[in-house]
């Protein structure tokens, strides 16, 4: 995902309206998030659907390894010996 062009990438609602068709293709080609305000108030944020996936593939991945950090820092851990590996 690309970082946001505030001159082309913030919109308000009646824009989206307006141009939705355009502002759908804009955000699959670009790979550029578009912000959507709501009386003068960021109100949502418009993704590809690639980009949301990597998205939350992302945010899975960091919350797997702080849980397993956690998890070492607690003492949740097994000895290699205790798990029937031969290493």
């Amino acid at each position: 995902m690309k970082p946001i062009n505030i001159s082309r990438n913030i919109i308000s609602l009646s824009d989206f309206k307006n141009r939705a068709s355009k502002m759908l293709n804009e955000v699959q080609s670009s790979h550029r998030p578009i912000v959507i305000t709501q009386n003068g108030k960021a109100a949502a944020v418009l993704l590809a659907p690639a980009d949301f996936d990597a998205l939350t593939e992302r945010a899975r991945f960091i919350d797997a390894v702080e849980a397993g950090l956690a998890d070492v820092q607690e003492g949740r851990v097994l000895a290699d010996e205790e798990l029937g590996l031969d290493l």
